[in-house]
């Protein structure tokens, strides 16, 4: 009886908890840091001045289901992480891929979304045909990302590190450099949308990987937001936001 007695009021001890941290979880207003460009997962739309984008969709889905109010707080990519570290965020969204080296600091979700790296050069430009052409050539990259981390490998004569990757793709667009390189979605993004077809992407999708939400270490939101994420995948909900913002229905999962 004594034994029976003790699991029970362990039982209700733990059911006490879960309930105070789900009621703290719709108490708080979270602070959820975005990329301030970076199309078309997250950027302001010139009529409206909102950020939209497909991570700006996920994350309200999410949050809808979680029942959470939370405000979006735009900032630089390189800031992200620190941020996350810091714990003046709650979370992030901002293509962030998943490394090795990234998860020593920051925990990650679920992957979200399958990317990888292109390179972009000018439309006329036949010397470059992948990334075996860099080699002893100049490319812009942005600052913090995986790109600025692979560029190296490349053995370019220079790499050309910038804020934000619109700077890059017109560094080459002004015959500054020979190629810039970013993750595959916002370069395909950036040809379609606002290249004037004087650009074009090369060779093969490198160094396959995925984004992932970033939470601080030890964040007890995380498995909130898999769940949520699994439930939007499981009842089509995923695919409608990613056919919206890609035209196409994501790989199944």
């Amino acid at each position: 009886m004594k034994r029976s007695g003790f699991f029970l009021c362990l039982l209700l001890g733990v059911f006490m908890f879960m309930s105070m941290f789900a009621s703290s979880l719709h108490a708080k207003k979270l602070t959820v840091a975005v990329d301030t460009a970076f199309v078309p997962f997250e950027f302001r739309d010139s009529d409206t001045g909102e950020y939209v984008g497909f991570d700006i969709d996920l994350w309200d889905a999410i949050a809808d289901r979680l029942g959470v109010e939370y405000e979006l707080q735009p900032m630089d990519f390189s800031g992200i992480v620190p941020a996350l570290q810091t714990g003046s965020v709650d979370a992030a969204l901002a293509g962030i891929t998943i490394t090795a080296e990234r998860e020593k600091v920051v925990d990650f979700s679920h992957p979200y979304y399958d990317s990888g790296l292109s390179i972009m050069v000018m439309k006329d430009n036949d010397e470059i045909q992948g990334p075996e052409d860099i080699e002893g050539r100049t490319i812009a990259v942005r600052t913090g990302t995986t790109s600025a981390d692979h560029a190296p490998r490349l053995n370019p004569a220079d790499i050309v590190q910038f804020p934000n990757i619109e700077a890059a793709y017109m560094e080459v667009r002004a015959g500054r450099v020979d190629a810039a390189m970013h993750d595959t979605p916002n370069v395909l993004y950036y040809i379609q949308t606002a290249g004037d077809d004087q650009v074009k992407a090369v060779g093969p999708r490198m160094q396959s990987q995925s984004y992932g939400i970033g939470f601080p270490l030890g964040s007890e939101l995380r498995n909130d937001v898999n769940v949520a994420f699994l439930e939007l995948v499981d009842s089509g909900e995923y695919a409608e936001i990613y056919k919206k913002w890609f035209g196409e229905a994501p790989n199944p999962r």
